[in-house]
């Protein structure tokens, strides 16, 4: 692996920021090998919108209510304490993103995870948080 410096960097470490090298080099190899790996700027762009989504907590709880059960608005409304119009509104961001999706019986609009991937994006962040309690 071919190390190459760049710049020399201020010895020490700062408080608020984090750990780093004592010095500013480049494994231009790995850097490489990274770079093709990438995935094209639409793609990243796209990848930032969805969790962009998730960073609402109001979505997020209902996307965790329907985790547990497919639910109709005023189902949905009444578990979080809400508006049939706000839980609307946010189900149309949601369905915008694929994240839900929604079956009609009869009158009734029943809502429900779109796949298993949401599901799984879901059920990977509760793992996560979870690991320290």
């Amino acid at each position: 692996m071919e190390l190459k410096q760049v710049t020399p960097a201020p010895g020490g470490e700062e408080r608020d920021e984090a750990p780093r090298c004592e010095f500013l080099h480049l494994h231009t190899d790995r850097v490489r090998q990274v770079r093709e790996m990438l995935p094209d700027e639409d793609r990243l762009i796209d990848l930032s919108e969805l969790y962009r989504i998730f960073g609402d907590s109001t979505r997020i709880k209902i996307l965790y209510v329907l985790f547990e059960s497919e639910l109709c608005v005023c189902d949905i409304a009444a578990l979080l304490g809400m508006t049939v119009s706000a839980i609307s509104h946010q189900l149309r961001i949601l369905r915008g993103a694929k994240l839900v999706d929604y079956r009609r019986e009869g009158k009734t609009v029943f809502y429900a995870l779109a796949d298993d991937h949401v599901r799984t994006i879901l059920g990977q962040g509760m793992d996560h948080i979870s690991e320290n309690d």
